[in-house]
């Protein structure tokens, strides 16, 4: 590979792209919000959200100093992500806090990323993440769905036009801004229930003598504040 190959690729990854246009950004929002509302496409479109919210606990498991020993993901969009290490502490529980702000977290590190102008890197980066996830999958319905993102992302990044990588990147961005605030809804209407199960609140709740319910409308804080937060720079308010 050529100096000015070398340089065109990192020109096009780290540079900058134009913004564009406000109703292409409203759009995709509305595209997003059509993959978060109805039921069926949730079924399916959810597994995205899954993929972030294990890879929210296996990024700070490992960041905490644990012991990362694999992630599953399942096709009724659950998932379980397995690490080693102290079984209290401040590590256990930012690695059980994880999970349900990651995907909301992400969409807003992507808005910043896309209000200025990184359209590209953005989608390299989520390429590398997704390739760095996809060393821990351990079950092959999970490698699948991470394989097929990361397919998405590199193809879209390097064969597409400008237009095509624009309309993809705030499509994402929207989905995970908007995905991330479902599924803590969704936990509420199943501790209703009684039908949540051990869920991360209630780790969480062992951990620290904090209420599950604190954790919860923490978890609602985060990914509102991130939609609202997020949409804003997306939408250059």
């Amino acid at each position: 590979m050529d100096t000015d190959h070398i340089t065109d690729v990192w020109s096009r990854v780290f540079g900058t792209q134009p913004d564009p246009s406000f109703w292409l950004v409203i759009a995709t929002g509305v595209l997003a919000l059509g993959a978060v509302l109805p039921r069926p496409v949730w079924r399916l479109s959810r597994n995205a959200v899954t993929i972030a919210h294990e890879g929210g606990h296996g990024l700070i498991a490992l960041v905490t100093g644990r012991r990362l020993d694999g992630i599953r993901l399942h096709s009724d969009t659950s998932g379980l992500t397995v690490s080693r290490g102290k079984p209290t502490g401040l590590g256990m529980v930012l690695t059980a806090a994880a999970g349900y702000i990651a995907p909301s977290l992400l969409g807003l590190a992507g808005a910043a990323l896309l209000a200025a102008g990184h359209i590209t890197a953005l989608l390299w980066g989520a390429t590398a993440l997704l390739i760095a996830m996809l060393v821990m999958i351990r079950n092959a319905y999970g490698v699948l769905t991470v394989v097929l993102a990361g397919a998405a992302f590199f193809l879209v990044s390097w064969l597409t036009t400008p237009d095509v990588q624009a309309a993809f990147a705030y499509a994402v961005v929207w989905f995970l801004l908007l995905g991330g605030v479902r599924p803590p809804f969704e936990l509420m209407g199943k501790r209703r229930r009684g039908s949540a199960g051990d869920s991360d609140p209630d780790q969480l709740a062992r951990l620290t003598n904090v209420p599950a319910a604190i954790w919860l409308g923490l978890f609602h804080v985060v990914t509102l504040c991130s939609l609202i937060g997020g949409g804003q720079w997306m939408l250059g308010l």
